[in-house]
């Protein structure tokens, strides 16, 4: 449970801010997505070994 003290006299909309902040530090809506459509090993794999050659490639050309 998320909790966002308020302050006396502080604005709702800075109080708004503090909870979506927090909310999206949790990963809770980016969990929810991940969870919407099956993804196969294999396919989860694959996309790791793309980025993994991506940032390698990044790397070797920033030297």
């Amino acid at each position: 449970m998320i909790i966002v003290p308020v302050k006396e006299g502080e604005n709702i909309e800075r109080a708004l801010k503090k909870f979506k902040r927090k909310f999206e530090k949790t990963g809770t809506i980016r969990e929810m997505r991940k969870r919407k459509a099956f993804v196969k090993k294999s396919v989860k794999r694959r996309e790791e070994v793309k980025k993994a050659a991506y940032i390698q490639a990044l790397r070797l050309e920033e030297e």
